[in-house]
């Protein structure tokens, strides 16, 4: 059976929000879903599912999260061949050029790490709407349908 973990940094909700979107979504789909708060998640229990979500904000001029500063160097040094990624957050239009910047910083981790894109990125401006719910649903969709090409 397919699995996922997902996590988050949230200092709003906001991303708690999407990461409870992309869970919602994900187990729609029949998919066995851990989620956690990215501080108390250790990157070792992490990396043991077959789909690996992250969603966090990013902050000020794109600053990511300091609670998810060591998991970010976790994943930098890791191995994920073999696993499907997807990363999601939500920002702040306001700051422009660096909107949502922590999501391309973990996107970009990822695909140095060896694994496989399941789906592409998603931004949302602050809170998740409607119109944001669905981009969730079609981004879980496009995680399982990769992972299980993997299976």
């Amino acid at each position: 059976m397919v699995s996922a973990n997902v996590v988050f940094a949230t200092m709003t909700g906001n991303n708690e929000e999407v990461a409870d979107l992309v869970c919602d979504a994900l187990t729609r789909e029949g998919i066995v879903v851990n989620e956690t708060e990215i501080s108390q998640t250790e990157f070792a229990d992490f990396q043991t599912a077959d789909i690996l979500v992250v969603c966090a904000y990013t902050y000020d001029e794109g600053a990511m999260p300091e609670e998810g500063l060591d998991f970010f160097a976790d994943l930098q040094s890791a191995d994920l061949t073999g696993k499907v990624f997807g990363v999601a957050g939500s920002g702040d239009k306001f700051y422009g050029e660096y909107f949502n910047r922590t999501v391309d910083n973990f996107d970009a981790a990822f695909e140095a790490s060896g694994a496989q894109r399941g789906a592409n990125k998603v931004k949302i401006d602050l809170e998740p709407y409607e119109e944001d719910v669905e981009r969730l649903a079609n981004f879980a969709a496009d995680l399982v349908q990769t992972a299980k090409k993997l299976v």
